[in-house]
């Protein structure tokens, strides 16, 4: 059994998750999906104080209070940001990361510098526009490669605005034992032009102490193929468990 925290993306909350949960669940794996502050079932804390820093602080106090060990952080889109966060101030909580179709920022880096210029513009622009130049309205949903109706309907009234000042806060990366931690980059490769995460998965493919793998779906996989998105947690948790007992020399024990 793995420990498996799912930290959501942008715009979404951890209802987001609802379709892939049970599917980790029934491969014997123990599951979070916490909704970060002011999203989803959260919304009405939204405000303009909302930072990255707060996200960051929502997913180490779950691990804190809930005495989560051993865990792998899964990241989605925005979720990148605060996973990396997660990882400078517990990594000791930590066993890998894996970014699914997310944002991995080097120092000093925010969402902003990593996002596609003119999508990060049209963003800020409907900010100014709709939300009191603070609350980001979420894109088409036909942008994260929601074409379903059932799909649609389902979303369309759970994503909600996104705090602007968490795109604008920068990640700082200084601990010496999070840079150490299995990351893995899984690349959604069904997306619209201008993907921002395009170029990312092109320097992560070849660089070194990076796991890369790709999935044939749109941004959002974990509604759009929730199926595919378990069987390669749990090859990922399969291989960690593996690669821990030839180090240790003792026979791994498959989940």
């Amino acid at each position: 059994m793995t420990t498996i925290v799912l930290i959501h993306g942008g715009w979404h909350g951890g209802w987001c998750w609802k379709k892939l949960v049970p599917l980790l669940r029934l491969r014997g794996h123990d599951v979070h999906a916490p909704t970060l502050t002011g999203l989803g079932e959260r919304a009405h804390l939204l405000s303009p104080e909302i930072s990255l820093s707060t996200h960051v602080q929502d997913i180490v106090a779950l691990l804190t209070y809930e005495d989560l060990r051993e865990v792998m952080l899964v990241g989605h889109s925005y979720g990148g940001m605060v996973m990396t966060r997660v990882a400078e101030a517990v990594p000791h909580r930590l066993t890998q990361l894996v970014y699914l179709d997310a944002f991995v920022p080097q120092d000093g880096q925010a969402l902003a510098d990593l996002a596609d210029p003119a999508f990060y513009a049209g963003l800020e622009a409907r900010a100014k526009a709709e939300g009191e130049g603070w609350r980001v309205p979420p894109p088409p949903l036909a942008r994260w490669g929601i074409t379903e109706e059932s799909d649609l309907n389902w979303m369309r009234d759970r994503v909600g605005p996104h705090p602007l000042k968490t795109f604008k806060e920068p990640v700082h990366l200084y601990d010496q034992v999070a840079a150490t931690l299995p990351r893995t980059f899984i690349y959604c490769t069904d997306k619209p032009a201008g993907d921002s995460l395009a170029p990312l998965a092109k320097r992560l493919r070849e660089e070194a102490g990076w796991s890369y793998r790709e999935l044939p779906a749109g941004h959002d996989v974990m509604v759009t193929a929730p199926q595919d998105v378990a069987a390669m947690l749990d090859e990922i948790c399969q291989a960690a468990g593996h690669a821990l007992g030839a180090e240790s020399g003792a026979t791994p024990r498959r989940n």
